[in-house]
């Protein structure tokens, strides 16, 4: 970490990582006062949708404000973006309706998802490539810490005060982090950018396709099971299609270097999701564990991904990328296993959260590995685009593995949702090999987007 700590990238460095942190704490939070929201507002119909707007948003987000910073540069974009963020806070702070609190979450999501894309535009704009894997390591743990902190916390504010102060009394926090970032943003931009492209005005309304359908895809739960078996492959089928242009080429074909590394963060992603949500209902409804119990497990395969982000931040360009990938991917496939075993042969409880343990240490080994390679294989003026894919794949598969889990788990409880999330870590092992060359020490050759 001390590379990313000196001059002078101290205060972007610390920025930055803040504005992750509080977009973080911000989605988690949200999970804990929800009740008292609805309850407040009179809006239990609209429950579900205050989440999925903002998911949906977001994956528009990703793509409108990646081409902007490609053509413009990160400064205003990312700037904009965090006034839309700032906006959908004020918004939902203040709401004393329903319908306003989920149009402050769209906003919310929107300016989430612009900001996380900017600011990898940033991160390569202002960062030498060898401190890349530091600043990611430190943005993966920005990311876990909120979940080990962020309900207590926003449960804490929200009985003290009251709910309206988990978004009103993050303004502040946000503006400060902002400033922080202020004198990188200096001279950043290319204001003779001009207007969106067709293209990029297509890839937008794509984005929309996929995250209206991811959308259905995650509130399948809720349908008739016979119905959802149909309505899964539909919504599979119509993001297939539309996400096609919204990835790199020969992404589908899993072509070894760019390709791989954005297809292998949807793979593990889902892989991560869809086991991370049936291993507390199986503490509980297998092994009669309290609430605080099972959560205990899942604190500890957010700690392990924390641990994992920063070996690699220790590790620094020294890394072998191509053995670390495969490390994590095989941790990762091998938590979900030991979840498969667990529900299987009903092993002890232990044994879960050990399994889990070892999964998020391989998360925790996979992302910033699979966003210092991203940024590595894009040429000058994409990065934009592939970070924005890289984030939208990454959504997309924790959708998709819902879904599919969902419908195995009407099949066969546990069993069926392990098994698939095991047999995806399989292929994710596979794709992993084939993101880096196994020597790829050498930033100038990675760069050229070619593998050695």
């Amino acid at each position: 970490m001390s590379g990313i700590l000196r001059r002078p990238y101290a205060l972007t460095t610390v920025g930055a990582w803040s504005s992750v942190f509080l977009a973080a704490f911000e989605s988690l939070a949200v999970t804990t006062i929800m009740p008292a929201v609805t309850a407040d507002l009179d809006g239990r119909e609209l429950y579900a949708l205050a989440f999925s707007s903002a998911l949906a948003a977001g994956v528009v987000g990703m793509v409108a404000f990646g081409s902007w910073s490609d053509r413009r540069g990160p400064a205003v974009p990312l700037l904009v973006a965090i006034l839309i963020f700032s906006a959908g806070l004020v918004l939902a702070g203040t709401a004393t309706s329903m319908p306003v609190f989920v149009a402050g979450r769209l906003l919310q999501g929107l300016g989430g998802g612009g900001e996380t894309v900017a600011l990898y535009v940033l991160v390569a704009a202002v960062y030498p490539a060898d401190l890349h894997i530091k600043i990611f390591s430190a943005f993966a743990t920005a990311w876990v810490v909120p979940s080990m902190v962020g309900p207590f916390v926003a449960g804490l504010v929200a009985d003290a005060f009251s709910w309206h102060w988990v978004f009103l009394g993050v303004l502040a926090l946000v503006a400060a982090a902002t400033a922080l970032m202020l004198p990188a943003l200096r001279g950043r931009d290319h204001p003779g950018a001009g207007e969106p492209l067709p293209g990029d005005l297509r890839r937008i309304a794509q984005a929309a396709v996929v995250a209206i359908s991811a959308v259905v895809l995650s509130s399948l739960g809720d349908v008739d099971p016979a119905r959802a078996w149909l309505l899964a492959p539909v919504a599979l089928a119509v993001i297939a299609v539309a996400l096609r242009r919204l990835v790199p080429p020969g992404t589908y074909r899993l072509r070894p270097g760019l390709p791989a590394a954005v297809a292998v963060c949807g793979t593990a992603g889902g892989v991560f999701i869809g086991t991370e949500v049936y291993l507390p209902l199986l503490l509980h409804d297998r092994y009669g564990l309290p609430t605080w119990l099972s959560g205990i497990t899942l604190t500890a395969g957010a700690l392990a991904w924390a641990l994992g982000s920063a070996v690699q931040a220790r590790l620094g360009d020294r890394a072998d990328p191509g053995v670390w990938l495969r490390v994590g991917a095989t941790l990762l496939t091998g938590g979900a296993a030991v979840e498969l075993g667990t529900a299987w042969l009903r092993l002890h409880p232990a044994v879960a959260a050990a399994g889990w343990f070892a999964a998020g240490a391989g998360m925790g080994t996979l992302y910033p590995l699979i966003s210092t390679l991203v940024l590595a294989y894009s040429a000058p003026g994409t990065e934009g685009f592939n970070t924005a894919a890289k984030s939208i794949t990454d959504a997309v598969g924790g959708s998709g593995s819902l879904a599919v889990a969902g419908l195995l788990f009407g099949m066969a409880p546990f069993l069926g949702p392990f098994t698939f999330t095991t047999l995806l870590g399989v292929v994710t092992v596979l794709i992993a090999a084939r993101v880096a060359p196994r020597r790829a020490r050498d930033a100038s050759v990675v760069r050229t987007g070619q593998p050695a």
